[in-house]
């Protein structure tokens, strides 16, 4: 597996007519004048994504640009970023694979199984920050896409699974999710969903906004009902679909991982200077202090 290339900005243009180079032009004046940002590590490839996030809206591409490096910073599951043994754990665990057929809907998505019933080596914390690895690295090789579909297999989750899960760790994913990710959240699917999600759904409600609610579904074991989102062809043999088995899957991503571990370990000079920042500093106190959701909104079909 070779390292990949970084999607061509000139490309990102020619691809999407709404993304405006004097806009960005513009974005990127703003974030060199920013003591607090990392702007030497910004690329103009963060700040398209950003701009295609926030609908193209300039002044909210600001706001969300610097939440986003103010939470890679703070947040545990971007602190420390290295591909380790306990990252390898995770994905000797999971599939955490963007899928290259579109949804019904055309958006992209990206699809986590897990493929060890067994809950005495999961570690949330590491699988979040295994999940932001695939992320970033999907979206500096594609840049944009007109959508993100999340869509997490729940076939061998267990309520031991559940109990590892530390809700501080949620409680950040779900808001950097939310409010900082440079992408437009579509869906969240549940797919074979087993007979205590009610629990799931209750642990992780309180961290999620009325908009995303609004566009997560819950397929049952067995259920048809995904079908209408994604087409069946393109999930692992073992989930029923066409494409590869999700051993096969995993290793090829885990592959691309660790080809790629220098570009996910130089991602650590993206982060903010607070003793720089103009006002008072950022901390996880003060984001989560009186949370006003008033930047990025999800963009719901």
């Amino acid at each position: 597996m070779s390292v990949v290339l970084e999607f061509p900005v000139e490309k990102e243009y020619s691809k999407n007519l709404k993304i405006i180079p004097d806009d960005i032009k513009l974005l990127r004046q703003w974030v060199n004048a920013q003591p607090h940002l990392p702007f030497n590590y910004i690329t103009d490839l963060d700040l398209i994504l950003a701009y295609h996030s926030c609908d193209y809206e300039v002044e909210v591409a600001k706001q969300t640009i610097d939440l986003n490096f103010t939470l890679r910073t703070i947040f545990c599951f971007y602190q420390n970023r290295e591909v380790n043994n306990n990252i390898e754990i995770v994905f000797q665990k999971w599939l955490l694979l963007p899928l290259s057929t579109p949804t019904v809907k055309g958006h992209r998505a990206l699809y986590c199984q897990l493929l060890d019933e067994d809950p005495k080596d999961f570690v949330y914390v590491d699988t979040v920050r295994a999940f932001m690895m695939v992320m970033d690295l999907w979206q500096y090789e594609e840049g944009t896409v007109p959508g993100v579909v999340v869509i997490l297999n729940m076939d061998k989750i267990s309520l031991g699974h559940l109990s590892r899960v530390d809700l501080l760790v949620a409680q950040q994913f779900f808001y950097f999710l939310q409010e900082a990710m440079f992408v437009r959240l579509k869906e969240f699917h549940f797919m074979n969903a087993p007979n205590f999600m009610d629990k799931v759904l209750t642990l992780f409600k309180p961290f999620m906004q009325k908009e995303l609610l609004e566009v997560v579904h819950v397929h049952q074991r067995g259920a048809n009902t995904l079908d209408a989102f994604m087409p069946r062809p393109a999930f692992p043999k073992d989930a029923g679909g066409e494409n590869k088995d999700s051993s096969i899957l995993r290793d090829e991503i885990w592959s691309k991982i660790k080809a790629n571990k220098q570009l996910i370990v130089d991602e650590n000079k993206k982060r903010v200077n607070e003793s720089l920042r103009p006002g008072n500093p950022k901390t996880i106190s003060s984001i989560f202090s009186g949370i006003e959701h008033t930047f990025k909104k999800l963009d719901i079909d």
